[in-house]
């Protein structure tokens, strides 16, 4: 892992920055310091695994839920590239997958305000106890937005989003994302479903599915 002065986090940061990057809300989170990034190596391997579960943690204990600055962690792994969308949806899964074991073996539960059926609309990927949606971007998206030169997870506070919502603030900045987006790709995307509606985990590596898509993660219960 190297930290925020690599070139790789650099170039990321200026992805985000460009007029080719709709989510207003990394933008503003990459100005206001609420975008945090760390580079590992090969999303197809386990080898930072427990490097990347020791940073979310670490980024975990310092976030607001409160703060009206967007917090998001990304990770970029610049070593290997997954050649399709399809390659890299299996590697976004595995690495997420690989993160929850770790979680269960340290004994930690799964948030409780989300659904942790991965097919469920309320599902959001639980992490040190604390929910979060996952964007994934990378070479091989076919979308504009989600397209960038090594694959980078993006982790984001469900919890946050949620206190958007409550304050009305979060539809009105869904609308200005989806309307770039448009302009960017000629289309909204197809998988950004509306909250509630739609399973939530089919959003997260960006590739387009079809409505009997299966999530390829499996709940593990914790030890009794």
């Amino acid at each position: 892992m190297t930290n925020g002065q690599d070139p790789v986090v650099e170039r990321f940061e200026d992805f985000i920055s460009s007029d080719n990057f709709p989510c207003v809300g990394a933008k503003s989170a990459l100005v206001r310091q609420g975008l945090e990034t760390r580079c590992y190596r090969s999303i197809l391997r386990t080898s930072d695994d427990f490097e990347l579960q020791r940073e979310l943690t670490k980024f975990l204990s310092a976030i607001d839920v409160n703060s009206p600055v967007v917090q998001s962690f990304a990770a970029i792994f610049p070593d290997e590239i997954p050649p399709t969308e399809t390659d890299f949806e299996r590697a976004l899964w595995d690495r997420l997958q690989s993160l929850h074991n770790l979680d269960v073996a340290a004994g930690r539960s799964w948030a409780d305000n989300v659904s942790e059926d991965p097919q469920s609309s309320h599902f959001s990927m639980s992490l040190g106890g604390h929910p979060f949606f996952v964007v994934g971007l990378h070479p091989a998206a076919s979308r504009p937005a989600r397209r960038f030169e090594y694959p980078v997870l993006v982790f984001n506070s469900h919890d946050q989003f949620e206190r958007l919502r409550e304050d009305r603030r979060y539809d009105k900045l869904q609308s200005v994302i989806r309307e770039r987006d448009k302009e960017l790709s000629g289309s909204i995307n197809p998988m950004l479903a509306d909250h509630g509606f739609g399973a939530a985990a089919a959003q997260y590596s960006g590739r387009e599915v079809k409505s009997d898509w299966v999530c390829p993660f499996e709940k593990k219960e914790l030890a009794s």
